[in-house]
């Protein structure tokens, strides 16, 4: 039996990660999204594909979930990005409100399945879905950490010259500028980040990863970065898929973890087929503590206006 994926949202992001999961055989896919021939088209235009790149899975696009029934992920991307004019607030509850109908859906069809949150403001989005699918906590899980993290690295590999592959990188915190790289246990082939580079050129690059979404969105004028974040989402799916057991990081419900309670956050998280299987606990210097209670700051606030605004525990 193949395992199937269903991605809300047919949009940069939605379909790019279709497109992965299909060329890498992760498994079936379903392509959502409520605009009429788009999901579909964007599906048949990827399958299509598939006798040149080689893969076989059955991928198809529809405006309504009854096809996404028994899914074992479903990854929610869509949502609206921030436009001009409208207050952090009023972006929180446009997608609270599309996150929301994307949950109940998923679980009407597919109450067996993990979710996988991609939607921004991703950590509260991942608050959302858990509270409205009533899942287990190892089965909401957001991305954030992986993106993240591959920013830094993509960084460092720029200033070095150096393969990618070798640098071993953390990004802790909420999926914003109070994200926290830890530069004490980044290294390349094992060498610490700070035998390499002077503090200011690290600096630099951790600032640029805390603004990586941002430069991408200065520079697209219209529209922000998917090819990197479904990467890094499709690597949550086949971890999970396969029960690799990879050890990245996520926003996963923390509940005494860090010091934080009922808030989900960007730690470093064991993905298997139970999706977060583990959560590992990074012992913190005092510098990083404060910013990752900067960044918990953050998170909490909008949570909080959730909460006033719909009412929720």
């Amino acid at each position: 039996m193949r395992k199937k994926v269903t991605v809300v949202g047919a949009g940069n992001v939605g379909a790019n990660c279709a497109l992965r999961i299909a060329g890498k055989e992760l498994a079936d896919v379903v392509l959502v999204d409520i605009m009429e021939g788009v999901p579909q088209g964007k599906g048949l235009d990827i399958a299509q594909s598939g006798p040149v790149e080689g893969y076989d899975v059955n991928l198809v696009g529809a405006n309504s979930y009854e096809q996404t029934a028994n899914s074992d992920i479903v990854v929610i991307t869509a949502g609206f990005p921030r436009k001009p004019g409208m207050s952090r607030d009023d972006l929180l509850m446009a997608n609270y409100e599309i996150v929301k109908a994307a949950t109940e859906q998923a679980v009407k069809y597919s109450p067996n399945s993990i979710l996988i949150l991609v939607t921004n403001p991703l950590d509260a989005m991942a608050w959302v879905a858990y509270k409205i699918s009533g899942f287990s906590k190892n089965r909401v899980i957001g991305m954030a950490g992986v993106l993240d993290t591959a920013r830094f690295r993509t960084f460092i590999g720029m200033e070095l010259g150096v393969s990618v592959e070798n640098i071993t990188a953390m990004v802790l915190g909420g999926h914003g500028d109070d994200m926290v790289p830890l530069v004490r246990l980044t290294s390349v082939s094992g060498i610490p980040l700070s035998e390499l580079l002077p503090k200011e050129k690290i600096d630099a690059m951790v600032l640029r990863a805390r603004k990586g979404g941002a430069e991408i969105v200065s520079l697209l004028k219209t529209g922000s970065a998917y090819y990197a974040p479904s990467a890094a989402t499709v690597e949550m799916v086949e971890s999970i898929l396969k029960d690799k057991k990879k050890v990245l990081p996520c926003a996963a419900l923390l509940e005494g973890e860090y010091g934080i309670n009922g808030l989900f956050f960007g730690v470093p998280c064991k993905l298997g087929a139970a999706g977060v299987e583990k959560i590992y606990e990074v012992g913190l210097q005092p510098d990083e503590k404060a910013m990752l209670d900067k960044s918990v700051g953050a998170v909490k606030e909008l949570v909080d206006v959730l909460k006033a605004k719909t009412g929720a525990a």
